[in-house]
């Protein structure tokens, strides 16, 4: 256990003994050691069981369920670890039917968010849909710039030997604005890219497509966008094509902002 970890359940055990410590001094007080001060206890009782509910709330185990980070993987299924400042899953959220199905079918909470995307790799509809040339994203978003960096690197790592994996940073407005869509952050990249050569194309549309689909889309778009500009005499580039090779503008390498 790393000693961040057990700094984090040392609090927590603290703050057990506190809680003890003060329901052990609320009965007593309830009880009333004399009949002359039970007025005053009644009025106390009230205050004190507030103060433990802050007590417990905002120590330790409270800090420990705080997500500070996020990681948004893509391929068809799409969901995100919320991770906190220990580097453990906090909570995984579906964003659309094949990522809620995913993430009920998984026990990635309070694991080390390495040993989570490892598992999501290795599952057996996600090892499946890679075999197959399906695309995957994975985007960290965080407002604290040392984790987030840190958590990308060791993501890259984690998919070096993955052809069509691709690994990105965002910050956390980003994220706000791919939620309010109803995507996650990878998905809404890719939909702005396919908005950009479509103005016609909405959240909903790209929701159930894989990221595959959203990116041959895009390129197929972009080409004959291409096309009508050459006939036209222009020697125009397009929208969405073209920022990088290995997956119709997605960006060269493994890792891009």
């Amino acid at each position: 256990m790393n000693n961040r970890i057990k700094k984090a359940f040392d609090v927590i055990h603290a703050e057990e003994e506190l809680k003890e410590k003060t329901k052990a001094f609320l009965f007593q007080k309830a009880q009333g050691k004399s009949e002359r001060k039970t007025g005053k206890l009644h009025r106390l009782v009230p205050a004190l069981i507030c103060l433990l509910f802050v007590l417990i709330g905002s120590g330790g185990c409270g800090l420990y369920f705080i997500p500070t980070a996020a990681v948004s993987i893509d391929i068809n299924p799409s969901l995100e670890l919320e991770v906190n400042r220990f580097d453990q899953v906090v909570a995984v959220k579906g964003y659309n039917d094949d990522g809620y199905t995913l993430a009920s079918s998984m026990h990635l909470t309070f694991q080390n968010y390495n040993e989570a995307v490892k598992q999501i790799l290795e599952n057996e509809q996600i090892a499946a849909l890679l075999s197959q040339n399906e695309v995957l994203t994975i985007t960290v978003t965080g407002s604290n710039e040392e984790q987030r960096g840190k958590i990308l690197s060791d993501i890259e790592l984690c998919t070096a030997g993955q052809e069509n994996a691709y690994c990105y940073s965002a910050t956390p407005s980003e994220l706000a604005a791919a939620h309010e869509a109803g995507l996650s952050y990878g998905k809404y990249r890719a939909f702005l890219e396919l908005q950009a050569a479509d103005p016609n194309v909405t959240p909903e549309d790209v929701q159930g497509m894989t990221m595959r689909e959203i990116r041959d889309l895009i390129a197929g778009l972009s080409s004959g966008r291409q096309e009508t500009n050459t006939g036209n005499g222009t020697h125009g580039t397009g929208n969405g094509g073209g920022r990088g090779n290995g997956m119709n503008g997605m960006g060269r390498g493994r890792h891009g902002q």
